[in-house]
């Protein structure tokens, strides 16, 4: 049997667990856990290139710079973005290298610094719509928006974010890099946040003040290294209809058509489920291949088709 190859997405709250300290210790023992889960995929013979989400981490790293602007110019959101994708990167190539060697098994791992091609005249520049940082109470967001000038929106009813523009992603310029990498069996880390936002001008690569939601982008990357599935990790073990209500469903398999309908009939959450269910339809129209969502702690069943909602053609 040939090894199927995966692109795991996990989440920006998979590294700083809401409400908790964002503290170096506390990134690295939560990205030791779901090291853990990726090294039994790993074992059961998946090749895997793994992204992540920055939306706390690099919301933090806003905070830092706007404390401390009198002294040092804050960065744009690409360069912040880069630096998510660099320090998150070497916390999951440490653990994950870490559990692999405890498990004897020799592999080798590396994380590129992704950037992805956005379109300069995307409607979001004008609307921003990624919620980034911390959660606020509606009066501490309007505060702040009065403050600093940042837009604020309600998130999925779980407190006020700040929001930034979120083109789509159209193509990821190191997808050949990553591709070569797997190709040489590396385990890769790539399209950290969503990937690094760039246009294109006059044959040049130019960085973008914007965050690209890193479900689309893990879709968009997957399909370009011919994946046989992407498997996106939330907090919830599958995908639901109603969720939270007293007739809540859940779903074991979408089929394209489905996704789309429940999709219309506004059933996924703008904030939280309906990005992932967006990011798995257009896999699935781009590659013909399955999509899986599920919770981190059930990936192992999920993959051996005992949970989890597959998304198909």
């Amino acid at each position: 049997m040939s090894k199927k190859l995966a692109v795991v997405a996990i989440g920006g709250n998979a590294v700083n667990r809401p409400g908790e300290a964002a503290t170096a210790e506390n990134m690295m023992r939560n990205i030791a856990v779901t090291a853990g889960y990726i090294a039994d995929m790993i074992e059961k013979d998946y090749d895997v290139v793994i992204t992540h989400g920055n939306g706390p981490q690099v919301g933090n790293i806003l905070i830092q710079q706007d404390e401390a602007k009198e002294k040092i110019p804050p960065f744009p959101l690409d360069f912040n973005g880069a630096m998510t994708q660099g320090f998150m990167g070497y916390i999951i190539v440490q653990e994950l290298q870490n559990i692999l060697r405890e498990k004897n098994i020799s592999k080798e791992i590396a994380a590129v610094v992704t950037q992805i091609v956005v379109d300069k005249n995307d409607d979001d520049f004008n609307h921003p719509s990624k919620p980034i940082g911390p959660f606020y109470s509606e009066e501490e967001g309007k505060k702040i928006q009065q403050e600093k000038g940042w837009n604020f929106k309600e998130d999925a009813g779980r407190g006020w974010r700040r929001v930034v523009p979120s083109p789509k992603p159209l193509d990821v310029i190191e997808k050949n890099t990553i591709a070569k990498l797997v190709a040489e069996d590396y385990i890769v880390v790539a399209g950290g946040g969503g990937g690094i936002p760039v246009k294109i001008e006059n044959g040049k690569i130019i960085g973008v003040e914007a965050v690209i939601d890193k479900d689309r982008a893990s879709a968009l990357l997957a399909a370009e290294l011919n994946a046989d599935e992407l498997i996106i990790l939330t907090g919830v073990e599958k995908v639901c209809l109603n969720f939270g209500k007293p007739n809540q469903k859940d779903l074991d398999t979408l089929t394209l058509a489905e996704a789309e309908a429940y999709m219309n009939e506004g059933h996924f959450a703008k904030g939280s489920m309906l990005p992932k269910i967006e990011a798995c339809v257009d896999f699935v129209k781009m590659s013909g291949n399955d999509a899986l969502i599920t919770d981190m702690e059930k990936l192992a069943e999920a993959i051996d088709g005992k949970t989890g909602t597959r998304i198909t053609k």
